[in-house]
């Protein structure tokens, strides 16, 4: 916990204070959201600063409040609100913000071609059609989940993801499905609980198919071990190996064995 919160802005300390008692973590990523919708862009973008600059000391509660914020923060239907804090990063000299949002809009390209032979099929062979594929995804057998996780439609994704039978390993194979889908790692990104899976967002940032706009937000939230993991991988795009690289010169050094903290 930080010892002080005397010198933040406001609005950072009340996150810092509000965001970690809220237990849910969809409850978390919704009231940042909302806090995003309600206060001027002036304000939040010191907050953000402040938090991001802690959160880069590897301090808990910062990162605890950027986990549930940085999905949020990496939604296309927030792209203009991002467009305009970067500026705000620029005008004010805000440089951890700048550090933050500086992977440019999210911008997804044109849908691919789907091979209907890849996708759920009747006990025909036929292929499914999408609305048939939307409602097997909302109560699926397991033996359809294969067919479903490679489904490259957000909408059927969207069901899948909020499924209860669906596990962090299923989505672990959705964030590291070769070539990716951006829309299918929106729909990741958007869902409340997932997204904030440790092991989740590994799988984005070292999937070479990522939206940067995605990935490198992402790597703020990496501790030490994680961010030499990036670093070691062979296909990480350059964007995010900077990223994880420029991290990983601004944490503080490793305390001495034996002593107390999270790995940073």
């Amino acid at each position: 916990m930080i010892s002080s919160t005397a010198v933040l802005p406001p609005l950072a300390r009340r996150w810092l204070r509000a965001t970690p008692a809220l237990k849910s973590l969809a409850l978390r990523a919704a009231y940042l959201r909302s806090e995003l919708d309600r206060h001027p862009l002036a304000e939040i973008a010191v907050a953000l600063d402040a938090l991001t600059g802690l959160a880069e000391q590897a301090e808990p509660t910062a990162r605890a409040v950027l986990t549930s914020l940085i999905p949020t923060l990496a939604d296309p239907d927030l792209a203009d609100r991002v467009a305009a804090l970067r500026q705000a990063s620029i005008e004010g000299a805000l440089l951890p913000l700048g550090r933050l949002v500086r992977a440019g809009p999210l911008e997804l390209p044109p849908p691919a071609e789907i091979d209907e032979r890849k996708l759920a099929a009747s006990a025909t062979g036929r292929a499914l059609t999408l609305g048939e594929r939307r409602a097997l995804a909302r109560k699926p057998s397991r033996a359809a989940f294969d067919k479903l996780l490679r489904d490259p439609h957000p909408l059927v994704i969207h069901n899948l993801l909020r499924n209860p039978r669906m596990t962090e390993d299923d989505v672990l194979r959705l964030a590291a499905r070769r070539p990716a889908h951006p829309e299918v790692t929106v729909e990741i990104l958007r869902h409340p609980e997932w997204s904030q899976r440790a092991r989740v967002r590994m799988a984005i940032i070292q999937n070479p198919g990522s939206p940067p706009g995605i990935a490198v937000p992402l790597v703020r939230l990496l501790l030490r071990p994680e961010l030499h993991q990036v670093l070691a991988a062979a296909d990480v795009p350059p964007v995010v190996r900077v990223a994880a690289q420029e991290l990983l010169e601004r944490r503080p050094p490793v305390p001495e064995r034996g002593g107390r903290g999270e790995p940073q």
